[in-house]
This record gives C-alpha cells, sequence and structure tokens, in this order.
C-alpha cells in the first residue's frame, strides 16, 4: 500500500508543506538505527520508575506467587508484540501503532485510537512529576503539600524543554544519549540485586513461609498485573516499533530488538522480586506481605539493612529511570502526533519533518505544549494518569485485528515472518482485553468512557460527509464502539473492583468470549472493507 494514499482509495492528501507530499517528509526521516540501539529504546521504555514500587506492591498483593505474575506478563507481552512485530516489520513506519489500525479498519477506529494516543501524552508528564517527587527529597521546596510550587513548576518545565531539546537535534543523538542512560538503568538495578542478597538475605525459606507461596490464593496473581503495576511495568515493549521507519533493516532488527527488550526487562524485574521477598526483615512481616509498607520500597529497605550508600544511589537512580523514560516518552509520543497529522487528526503542517535532523520538530513542538498543560497542578489529572496503561492496551488490541485483517485479505497480504500468526493474532486480542478487564473497574470506569469520546471527535471530523459515506465508515469500526461499551458493563458487573454480580472466574471467561466474538466481527469487517477498495 501507498504511503501517500490513504487506504480507503482517495487520491493523495494535501502537501504537508510547500507543495511537498507525505512521501517526501517520510524520506527526510534518517534510518539509523540498528539492534542495540532499538533495544535499549524498548528497554528504556518499560525500565522506567515502575522498578522502584512494583515489587512491593506486587508482594503485598500476592505474596511470593507475585513471581508467577511477572513470569506471565513477559510470556504474555512477547505474544502481544509478535502481532506488533510483524506489522513493524512488514509496514516500517513512523508512528506504525497509529497508522496501522487507520489502514485496517478505517477512519472511525483509526479516529479513536488516536484519540487515545494524544490524551496518553500525560503519561511522559507523570514521569516528570515521579523526578520532581524524588528530587523533593533533596530539594523540599519543590512541593506545596501534594502538589508542585512555583519553583517545582519552574524545573518541572525546565525539564520538559530539556528532554524535547534532546530528542530535537536528530535520531542519532537520541540514540547515544538513550543508549547511555539505559546503562545507568542496569546498572543501578543490578548493584541494588547483588547488595540485597548480600547485605540483606535472611535465613529460611520466605518463598513458602508466612502463608506459603500464594497465600492470598493464586487469582491475586491476577490483580497483581495491573494493581502491583506489573502490566505498568512491562508496558512500553512496543517502543521499538514507533521507530520502524528510522531502522537500518526492519525486517532483521525489529523481532530480535522487541523480544530481547522484554527478556531483558522480565529478567531485571524477576531479580528484584527476589531480592525485595528475601531482603525484607523477619519483624515486618508479623501481619505478612500486606503488612510491609514503605513510601520509597528499595531506598528505605537500603537504611534498614545500613545500606546508606546504596540508599543515596538509589534517590539518584529514583530521577534517571523516570527522566529516561521521559526522554523515549518525548521521542515517542512525537512519532504518534507525526502519524496523528498523516491520519488526518491534526493539521497536516505537524508532520513536517526538519531537513537537516530528520525529526518530526513540530510534532515534539505541539508535545511539548500539550506536557506543559499537563504539568499544571488542576483537578482530576492523577486519576487520568493511571489509566494510561489501558489506553495502549487498546492501542494493542486494535494492532492484533489489523494484522488479522491483512493476513486475510487477499489484496494486502502480510509476507507472513512471525510464524503461527493466524493463531497468534486472536490470542493477543483476548490477552489485552483481559488486560484491560483486570486493571479494575476503578480505573475502567474513568478509562473508557475517555476513549469513548473519540467516537464524538470523529462524529465531528466527519461532519460533512454524507450520509452513506458516515454509515459506511460507522459499519467499518462499530466493533470498537461494542466492546468498549461492553468491557466498562462487565467491568461494572465483575469481581475486579466492581459489584461482583459476575462471580469469578465467569468474569474472566465472559470477557475471553466477548474478545474473541469481536476479534473476529472486527477481522471480518476489516476485510470486507480492503475488498471494497
Amino acid at each position: 500500500m501507498s504511503q501517500d494514499r490513504l487506504p480507503d482509495g482517495p487520491p493523495a492528501p494535501p502537501p504537508a508543506e510547500g507543495g511537498e507530499p507525505v512521501a517526501a517528509q517520510e524520506r527526510r526521516l534518517k534510518h539509523r538505527l540498528g539492534f542495540w540501539g532499538l533495544t535499549a529504546i524498548g528497554f528504556s521504555n518499560i525500565l522506567g520508575s515502575g522498578w522502584l514500587f512494583a515489587a512491593m506492591f506486587a508482594a503485598q498483593i500476592a505474596g511470593p506467587a507475585s513471581l508467577l505474575s511477572w513470569v506471565g506478563a513477559g510470556l504474555l507481552s512477547a505474544l502481544v508484540a509478535l502481532v506488533m512485530v510483524e506489522l513493524g516489520a512488514s509496514r516500517p513506519e513512523g508512528g506504525g501503532t497509529v497508522r496501522w489500525p487507520l489502514y485496517a479498519s478505517g477512519r472511525l477506529v483509526g479516529t479513536m485510537v488516536g484519540w487515545s494516543v494524544l490524551l496518553s501524552v500525560g503519561g511522559t508528564a507523570a514521569e516528570i512529576t515521579a523526578i520532581m517527587q524524588y528530587s523533593a527529597h533533596y530539594l523540599p521546596r519543590l512541593y506545596n503539600g501534594h502538589t508542585l510550587s512555583a519553583s517545582g513548576l519552574g524545573l518541572a518545565l525546565g525539564v520538559s524543554v530539556v528532554l524535547t531539546s534532546l530528542n530535537w537535534f536528530g535520531v542519532q543523538l537520541f540514540a547515544r544519549v538513550n543508549n547511555a542512560v539505559s546503562v545507568f538503568k542496569v546498572v543501578v538495578p543490578t548493584i541494588t540485586v547483588i547488595a540485597l542478597f548480600a547485605s540483606g538475605l535472611h535465613t529460611g525459606d520466605r518463598l513458602t513461609s508466612h502463608g506459603g507461596f500464594a497465600p492470598y490464593g493464586y487469582a491475586a496473581c491476577l490483580s497483581a498485573l495491573s494493581a502491583g503495576g506489573i502490566v505498568y511495568s512491562v508496558n512500553g515493549f512496543q517502543a521499538p516499533l514507533d521507530f520502524s521507519g528510522e531502522a537500518r533493516d526492519p525486517r532483521r532488527t525489529m523481532p530480535s530488538s522487541v523480544l530481547a527488550g522484554i527478556g531483558l526487562s522480565v529478567a531485571m524485574y524477576l531479580a528484584l522480586q527476589l531480592a525485595f521477598l528475601y531482603a525484607v526483615p523477619e519483624r515486618l512481616l508479623g501481619n505478612g506481605w500486606k503488612g510491609v509498607d514503605f513510601d520509597s520500597p528499595f531506598g528505605q529497605l537500603a537504611l534498614l539493612l545500613n545500606l546508606q550508600w546504596l540508599s543515596s544511589l538509589l534517590y539518584v537512580d529514583a530521577v534517571i529511570s523516570p527522566g529516561g523514560s521521559a526522554y523515549v516518552g518525548v521521542a515517542i509520543d512525537s512519532r504518534h502526533t507525526y502519524a496523528l497529522a498523516k491520519n488526518g487528526l491534526l493539521p497536516r503542517t505537524v508532520m513536517q519533518v526538519d531537513r537537516r535532523f530528520g525529526t518530526p520538530n513540530r510534532a515534539l513542538a505541539l508535545n511539548l505544549a500539550v506536557i506543559v498543560v499537563f504539568l499544571l497542578p488542576f483537578g482530576g489529572w492523577q486519576n487520568i494518569v493511571s489509566v494510561m496503561g489501558d489506553m495502549y492496551l487498546l492501542i494493542y488490541a486494535s494492532s492484533s485485528v489489523a494484522a488479522a485483517v491483512f493476513l486475510f485479505s487477499p489484496r494486502d497480504r502480510l509476507p507472513g515472518w512471525v510464524p503461527g500468526l493466524r493463531a497468534i493474532a486472536p490470542v493477543a486480542f483476548v490477552i489485552s482485553g483481559e488486560f484491560v478487564y483486570w486493571s479494575g473497574w476503578h480505573d475502567l470506569r474513568l478509562a473508557l468512557p475517555l476513549v469513548l469520546g473519540g467516537l464524538l471527535l470523529f462524529l465531528f471530523l466527519r461532519r460533512q460527509e454524507s450520509r452513506a459515506t458516515l454509515r459506511r465508515e460507522l459499519g467499518d469500526g462499530a466493533w470498537l464502539v461494542v466492546y468498549l461499551a461492553a468491557l466498562t458493563l462487565l467491568s461494572w458487573l465483575g469481581t475486579f473492583g466492581g459489584s461482583g454480580r459476575l462471580r469469578a472466574p465467569w468474569d474472566s471467561v465472559t470477557v475471553a468470549v466477548l474478545a474473541l466474538a469481536v476479534f473476529w466481527w472486527a477481522v471480518t469487517a476489516g476485510v470486507r472493507r480492503l475488498d471494497r477498495g
């Protein structure tokens, strides 16, 4: 499919600027990222502030069985990643995770997914806020209670400008800086694991004592996926795919770099979880794992074990790790915004690519403005931040549909570089739906209605279309609207923070059946749409 034609067959879109078509902007992107650069991007995006907290919260919810949660999240993430790898390797394009749903499912799905991505720019602002929170350990004047002070807000804005500036001057500089940050992000958690095992190892088998391996039942492993921060922590493996348009050899490097990023990150998280389980002092376990509570888990644990040097190092890394994730986040958000302009959700001028540096600088500037808005201390922002992961899971689900549509369509078939993709795609869609459901009613009651707001945006943008065209486009993407509404209802009825009217495990079974039915509906609609031309 030509990249300067929309998927439903109309003429090429208007020039981005100065008479130059979209394809000309695509050619300015520099193809300089190799395996290690892409792997570092994925690893850095996954290993952000989550490693500083997830081990404790997962232990509180599931006890030692939290180890199973990490393994399961890694395996399921790899499965979903295989679908996106096929798309990234066969259709390398800047902001591909936004573009593929548009190609396969039409403008309604493309608009709703794009709307979700636009909202999720706030995730980068959240990482910057985390930097401020940990910096307050040294600079207490950054905060007035629980809100940033004037000086704190000024510093946060300064960090935002610096991160944007570093991304401004080319993908090669981005890769070099990210590689350096990734090295630090590997070294500090590794030192933490070694130091805790060397100095805080307690006798006895912590994996079976204090209530057994699964003191709160194995169902708690599912709750730990979301409430324990595990989904949030492993989320972000798609980062290399958003740079597929800037990879030297995407077919060769994309699959290995994505899976390597997941594997390295999960191995690190497992080591940190084990270290935490064995290092907690016995006197803190009188009320079981639920009674272990720290404001700064590894930092305070290091102090309890008389590891002053490790505690100081951890507070420094608590600034650098979120900073590295925010740095990658700024770059990824700019590629998403670039793709949204290609989709027509934003003005075409936003996708202008700088001739010298090969970066979408106008998209970077727009995202900086969005980050600044999210940094302002207005009410409800923390509630929005808590549901960013659900929005990305919905993007993964729509990508699974796109992969299946391209597989089954005789007009636009994928080469099939990932073996067994016909079976993997529906499983990945179901898994994404389960992850969304397991995040709980508390988050979904805000996240899913927000995403459904994309339907209103679609109707506004297409208000001048003929009734026949509008009906056709609504029919192509109706599956996503029905799916989100049904997930919202099941979340309210279910046992993950809902009313409990639908008992476990039948609530998760119902979600799986719903997801499978919607998947085949979506694929059938997408294939029919492509056959229509």
